[in-house]
């Protein structure tokens, strides 16, 4: 396969950019590039990206002032590279050194391979009973804890996979595209052993800038907001039922859609009526 082109849209939080695009840049081989894309007008964050301006593995650099939030910087570079494989960083999420060479030589190996990814949540998360009814092993010695969709950060999809689903929509999310390239046949989910990914906004990462319930309520996680999220413990317990929640998903496809899915919602919307927070 030739050429990685990888995105990665930053934001308004400086430390975290400081620590997490080196990074990106030097797990990068010699043919993959990064793409950046920064939305707002931080200053801080601005500085820190004007340092790897130059960088050999620095592609292309866009300045949105507006909050163009996710689908438009991924579209754009799905639209503009010519890497067989794309992927994404979020600008809060460290990968580790060997991430690109692993996913890619999967997909080498595998051509039925879609979006495969790092796995974002520390081991005390991991339930191996629900991992191993999830493992599925393919040729080259590789495994895959098997989901019909991986979050939008640390993952390579082929870019035939975009050519075939097509760009997220306006009402789309990451997930739901995911789903769709499932229903075309492409096997998505976690490298196994993972490749684990420091994700610095959960508040036991060593780099986190979450210490504090207020340090949390000053730069609160859209995701944080959107379920009612006020402390330190009910931002970890989100993150654990994350992770239980992937564990746990099903492959059958068929309960991802119809009235299996209507159902689903309708619970979840009676609990947050019930509770006042969103079920994770």
């Amino acid at each position: 396969m030739t050429g990685v082109d990888i995105l990665m849209i930053t934001y308004n939080r400086a430390e975290y950019v400081r620590i997490s695009l080196p990074g990106l840049l030097a797990s990068c081989p010699s043919d993959a590039r990064v793409w950046l894309w920064h939305n707002g007008t931080d200053r801080a964050t601005l500085e820190v990206i004007r340092e790897f301006r130059n960088h050999p593995r620095l592609h292309r650099f866009r300045h949105s002032e507006a909050n163009a939030g996710l689908r438009e910087p991924t579209n754009w570079l799905w639209a503009e590279a010519t890497g067989s494989l794309l992927g994404k960083v979020d600008d809060d999420c460290l990968e580790r050194p060997d991430w690109v060479t692993v996913l890619r030589r999967a997909h080498e190996d595998v051509p039925e391979f879609g979006a495969i990814g790092a796995w974002r949540f520390p081991e005390e998360d991991s339930v191996p009973d629900l991992i191993d009814r999830k493992l599925a092993g393919y040729p080259g010695g590789h495994r895959l804890m098997r989901n019909h969709w991986v979050q939008g950060s640390g993952y390579l999809v082929k870019r035939e996979v975009v050519r075939q689903v097509g760009p997220i929509g306006a009402d789309d999310s990451f997930t739901r595209w995911c789903r769709r390239a499932a229903r075309l046949g492409w096997v998505n989910g976690w490298y196994h052993p993972f490749i684990r990914e420091d994700h610095m906004d959960d508040p036991r990462s060593p780099n986190t800038i979450y210490r504090t319930d207020a340090d949390l309520m000053a730069r609160r996680p859209l995701s944080a907001r959107d379920t009612g999220v006020t402390t330190i413990r009910e931002w970890t317990e989100h993150m654990r039922r994350s992770a239980r929640l992937v564990q746990e998903a099903s492959l059958d496809l068929r309960d991802l859609e119809g009235w299996r899915m209507r159902r689903r919602n309708a619970a979840r919307r009676l609990r947050f009526a019930l509770t006042g927070r969103a079920p994770w």
